[in-house]
C-alpha cells in the first residue's frame, strides 16, 4: 500500500500545486475587477477543486450537517484540526458563510494562492511569539466579521493533532471573537480521519481513508457564560472523534 501511496502522492502533489498556482492570479484578478464578492467565488471555486483533488489519494469528503444553522448572523465555527486537508472542505462546504480563518502570521506570505487569500480574504494573521499583536489582531479581526456578517473558523487547539487525538482547547482566541460578537453561534465541528492523510508524514501520503466533517448543533453565544460555552464546545467536538 505503501508504494502505490507514492505514486499517488507524485501525482497528487503535481495537481494540488497546480491548482495553487492557477489560482493565484485569478484570485488577483477577482479581488481588482469584481472586489471581494469576485475575490470570494474564485476563492470557493479553488478549494472546490482542491478538495476534489483528494480523490487522487481515494480520499472522499463527507460533510454531514443535520442541522438548520442560523443565516444573516455570524458563526464562529470550532473545531477540532487534524491536518491541512481539513481547510478546504470548511471554505468550500460552509461557503454561503463566507468563513473566514484565524491563522498564524507564517502562512501570510510566501504559499500560491493560499497567502493572497489570507491576506486578501479577511483572515486574523496572528504572532503566536507576540501575545500583544495576537490579541489586536484578533480584536480587529472579531470586529471585522460582525459588521460583515461574515462567520468566523478558529482550532483551538493551535497546531494539528499528529494521530488524531485532540489536544485541549485553548481558550483566549474563541474568547475575544466571543465578546465582539455576542449575538454570534458557535458551531461546532469535528474532523475524523484527515490526520490519516499524514501518517507517513510529509511524503508519501496517506490514501483511503474518508474524511469526515459533522457539524453538531449551534449555540448561542449570549446563551451561558464564556467557561460554559468552551467546555460544551469541546465535549461536543471531542466526543465524536472516533
Amino acid at each position: 500500500m505503501k508504494i502505490v501511496s507514492y505514486f499517488l502522492s507524485t501525482i497528487f502533489a503535481v495537481v494540488f500545486f497546480f491548482f495553487l498556482l492557477l489560482f493565484h492570479p485569478l484570485q488577483w484578478l477577482g479581488l481588482h475587477l469584481f472586489g471581494a464578492e469576485g475575490h470570494q467565488k474564485v476563492v470557493n471555486l479553488l478549494n472546490f477543486f482542491l478538495v476534489k483533488s483528494l480523490l487522487i489519494l481515494g480520499v472522499k469528503v463527507q460533510v454531514t450537517n443535520a442541522q438548520k444553522l442560523p443565516e444573516n448572523t455570524t458563526l464562529i465555527f470550532v473545531s477540532n484540526h487534524q491536518s491541512t486537508f481539513d481547510i478546504p472542505p470548511i471554505i468550500y462546504y460552509f461557503r454561503k458563510y463566507y468563513p473566514k480563518f484565524v491563522s498564524k502570521k507564517e502562512l501570510g506570505k510566501g504559499i500560491p494562492s493560499v497567502s493572497f487569500n489570507l491576506r486578501h480574504g479577511g483572515a486574523a494573521l496572528i504572532d503566536r511569539k507576540d501575545g500583544k499583536q495576537a490579541l489586536k489582531e484578533l480584536a480587529e479581526f472579531s470586529k471585522r466579521i460582525q459588521k460583515n456578517t461574515w462567520s468566523a473558523v478558529i482550532f483551538p487547539e493551535g497546531t494539528r493533532s499528529r494521530n488524531g487525538k485532540p489536544k485541549s482547547f485553548a481558550p483566549n482566541g474563541l474568547k475575544m471573537i466571543t465578546k465582539y460578537n455576542p449575538d454570534a453561534y458557535v458551531v461546532p465541528l469535528t474532523i475524523n480521519n484527515s490526520w490519516k492523510t499524514f501518517r507517513y508524514g510529509r511524503f508519501p501520503l496517506g490514501i483511503g481513508s474518508p474524511i469526515t466533517i459533522q457539524t453538531h448543533a449551534p449555540i448561542k453565544v449570549d446563551s451561558m457564560s464564556f467557561n460554559t460555552l468552551l467546555d460544551q464546545v469541546e465535549n461536543t467536538i471531542t466526543s465524536a472523534i472516533t
